[in-house]
């Protein structure tokens, strides 16, 4: 096992040898009974082994991987059409296989230059798409589904592969990444949606002690990104603009707009956990 800064180590599970599979499901693991219930639920819900291949980062020791390396590591590994990136506490007990492959097949008519596709995510300041059962509630569902959103749940994310996605180099931890995604996502002119895939998490989300520091790297990471400034090349001088005026008003005003949005009618998707 490799330390966060380092190459993940991906074991392969009991899949038979093909060259080219369907779907890929890619999961870091800090718990083998977690995963083989996962995996249960994934073989009973149509993922059988001839196409489909399990791929999954060892994290039950001392040294941890985390997410942004170990995932970008298992797409780069990938042979699915499809690489699901999921936690190893879901559950395929509503929809499977079979209902996946119809939702893709209508995202893909809707929008060919879909990237991802999630059952949670953040449409606009306020509004959140949502097709999932967790400790929030049963059988949950806001907005109209597929919805176009600009950041995803890492609960559970179907990448295609053809995107040629990856994660944020300059990121490390176990939050945003799912937004990260996404950005890379729509910097390449590609998008994602959340559509209507129910199963079951067993979690609410934890943030814990790290979250404000990652919160912290992932906004400067991104600032300096979409950061306004001129482009020289070898044959033009290039200004990409933007308003650093907005933008530092923005920085102030986001904690307040955050609580505000929360609030306005158009806002969806925000709920307490079930005691």
């Amino acid at each position: 096992m490799t330390d966060a800064s380092s190459q993940a180590s991906i074991e392969r599970p009991a899949a038979l040898p093909a060259p080219h599979k369907r779907f890929t499901i890619a999961t870091l693991v800090n718990s083998r009974p977690h995963y083989d219930e996962m995996l249960a639920s994934f073989d009973e819900a149509g993922f059988d082994r001839a196409s489909c291949e399990f791929l999954f980062v060892d994290n039950t020791g001392t040294g941890q991987t985390c997410a942004y390396r170990g995932l970008d590591h298992m797409l780069g590994e990938a042979r699915g059409e499809h690489v699901i990136l999921c936690h190893q506490d879901v559950r395929l007990v509503h929809d499977g296989r079979q209902e996946l492959e119809v939702r893709l097949a209508a995202l893909e008519a809707l929008d060919p230059a879909w990237a991802i596709a999630g059952n949670a995510g953040g449409i606009a300041p306020g509004r959140l798409a949502i097709r999932i059962t967790d400790p929030h509630g049963a059988d949950r569902r806001v907005g109209t589904l597929p919805a176009r959103v600009m950041s995803l749940d890492e609960n559970f994310m179907v990448v295609k592969r053809s995107a040629r996605l990856s994660f944020s180099r300059d990121l490390t931890g176990f939050h945003f990444y799912g937004a990260d995604l996404c950005l890379m996502a729509d910097v390449r002119g590609l998008s994602s949606y959340v559509i209507d895939f129910h199963l079951e998490h067993m979690s609410a989300g934890v943030k814990g002690t790290t979250f404000d520091a990652m919160e912290r790297a992932f906004c400067e990471k991104w600032g300096r990104a979409f950061r306004p400034r001129f482009l020289q090349t070898t044959c033009s001088l290039v200004s990409l603009t933007g308003d650093s005026v907005s933008r530092l008003i923005g920085r102030i005003a986001a904690p307040q707009l955050a609580r505000i949005s929360k609030r306005l009618p158009s806002a969806s998707g925000w709920t307490r956990p079930v005691a």
